[in-house]
This record gives structure tokens, C-alpha cells and sequence, in this order.
């Protein structure tokens, strides 16, 4: 079934072209199907990107899927124009009094800031406070997981001494867990972090599980006991080229960095193995299935 989304978004067109099941509203009105309602808060710089990574891996499950594009109201990104913004965002108060099957809240290259110090912090933790709530189940990315782990749990983050680029291979350690079903024993996920979190902390804190880790990533996906919120360290819905270009803008900034590592095919950045795509596909298809639409109720009240 297809993602529901506006014909003018820029990621309708691109993931029409791709063979992607997405779905224009005024056609999804006239069936007599409740789609899923999923809200993804897109803290990323690169929206127009991450918008269409997200729908992408989300219309490769079989549920129909209506999309809620949301935004900071306290910081305006420079990398997306205000007219796209205007158009297919909505902020924190235009929801707050609707209720969502699932949301998705992306990672933001904010990692050596204290968390207080971002920008949208406190907006941030109002939209924490309202999940808890109003929300089935919640997903959160890279620097959104590190974020939501701390505020519920006081899991800190910690910094390395460089940044973590690349494919990682993970080893499942809860097998019979549906967000792993189909998935191999072994998977690759995409990496791309300066922060992470202790498997210590993680094992200490008695309200989490970890669900897979990798021996240089360390935790890479985490759940809670109570099955409501699931954190992704990495980003198993990275495009193929994504760590290409994020490897190209810190060049370009000067910045000393490495290569992503077990992503380029030889000395060549134009050969790229992505060894990743089934693992994003089954990774959300999962979560969508076992943690959204088996558990959520039929009918969202509104508040």
C-alpha cells in the first residue's frame, strides 16, 4: 500500500520515477481505507533529502501510510526555502492536539552541543512530553535517539575522537524480536556520528534492551521494555550516495576527516557498495507492522 502525500512534494516524483507505491491525497480520500498516521519530525538540515529517505523505506510496506511533515517553530533551517516549508510543515502547535500511530523523529548534526544548548531544545522536550501520550509508537534516528534516551532514561551521550563514517556491520542479539524478523544474524547499517552511547548505561538503566550492536558502532538499535519507543543509532534509510555527499560537504568545510569506512569500492568515491537496502526496507516495514499497526487502535481521538 502507498505512502499518502502531496503530488507537489518534491518526493513524489522521485519516488514515483523509482517504482515506489506512493499515493496523491485527493485518490487516497476515496477509498475506504484508515491509513496509518505517522509524523515525522525532520530535524534534519537537509529536508527536501530526508523527507523522501523516510517515505521511501515507509512505502515499501504493505499498510497505507498518511505522512505528517513537522518542524522546529523556534529555529528556521537556511537549507530549505521558507515556501516549502510553509507549504508541507506544520510546527508543534498544529498537531499538539492530535494523537498519531507512529512518529518518527530524525537525527540533526548538533551532537558536540550539550543538549540544552541546542537551539529547539526545550520544543524539542515539549514534543518528547506529547509522544509519551499520544503516540503508539515512537522511532527515533542517530541524534534524536541519543536525545530522547536522555531525557527518558538520563542516558548520556558520549564523544569520540573522531567521527564515526560508514557501513557497520551489526550482530542481532535478540533474534525472536520483530523489528529483526527476516533480517540475517549479521546486517549492515550506515553510520554518521561524532556522538554515541555507552552499552554500560544502556544495561544499567533496567527500561531498555539492546535489540543489535556492532564492534566499532556499539549499540546500534535499542528498545524499550514496554515496546514503545525504538532508537536507530545509525541510518538504515540513507540513500546510496548520502555518505558520499556528507563526506564531500565536510571536505569542502576543510574539515580532517576519513573516509566513510566499508563504503567505497576501492580508491574510487564513485563506486559505492550499498550493502544496506534490504536492512532499511525489513527495519521499518517491522516497526510499521509489530509496533505501529498491530498495536494501535483503530479509531485516533482527538483531544
Amino acid at each position: 500500500m502507498p505512502v499518502i502525500i502531496a503530488k507537489d512534494l518534491p518526493a513524489f516524483d522521485i519516488l514515483t520515477k523509482e517504482n515506489i507505491f506512493v499515493m496523491g491525497v485527493d485518490r487516497a480520500n476515496s477509498q475506504d481505507i484508515r491509513p496509518l498516521e505517522i509524523a515525522i519530525v525532520n530535524l534534519m538540515p537537509t529536508k527536501i533529502e530526508t523527507e523522501t529517505q523516510f517515505m521511501r523505506v515507509l512505502g515499501n510496506s504493505p499498510l497505507q501510510i498518511n505522512c505528517t511533515l513537522v518542524r522546529m517553530k523556534t529555529y528556521n533551517p537556511s537549507n530549505t526555502s521558507s515556501e516549502h516549508l510553509d507549504k508541507f510543515y506544520k510546527t508543534f502547535d498544529e498537531i499538539k492536539n492530535e494523537t498519531f500511530d507512529g512518529m518518527i523523529i530524525t537525527g540533526a548534526p548538533v551532537e558536540k552541543l550539550d543538549f540544552p544548548d541546542v537551539k529547539y531544545w526545550n520544543e524539542l522536550c515539549d514534543i518528547f512530553d506529547y509522544a509519551e501520550k499520544n503516540v503508539t509508537s515512537s522511532l527515533f534516528i542517530c541524534w534524536g535517539a541519543q536525545a530522547a534516551l536522555n531525557y527518558y532514561y538520563g542516558v548520556d551521550k558520549i564523544e569520540y575522537s573522531e567521527k564515526l563514517s560508514g557501513i557497520y556491520t551489526n550482530k542481532a542479539l535478540e533474534y525472536n524480536d520483530p523489528l529483526l524478523r527476516g533480517l540475517n544474524d549479521e546486517f549492515n547499517i550506515p553510520h554518521s556520528r561524532y556522538t554515541g552511547v555507552r552499552k554500560e548505561d544502556i544495561l544499567e538503566n533496567g527500561f531498555l534492551n539492546i535489540i543489535a550492536e556492532g564492534e566499532k558502532c556499539g549499540p546500534s538499535i535499542i528498545k524499550s521494555i514496554d515496546n514503545k519507543k525504538v532508537f536507530f543509532l545509525g541510518h538504515a534509510e540513507y540513500d546510496r550516495d548520502t555518505l558520499k555527499k556528507e563526506y564531500q560537504r565536510d571536505i569542502a568545510k576543510g574539515l580532517d576527516i576519513k573516509k566513510p569506512e566499508n563504503y567505497f569500492i576501492g580508491d574510487s568515491i564513485e563506486d559505492i557498495n550499498m550493502s544496506w537496502k534490504s536492512t532499511g526496507t525489513l527495519l521499518y516495514t517491522n516497526w510499521l507492522n509489530y509496533y505501529v499497526y498491530q498495536i494501535t487502535p483503530y479509531s485516533l481521538v482527538k483531544k
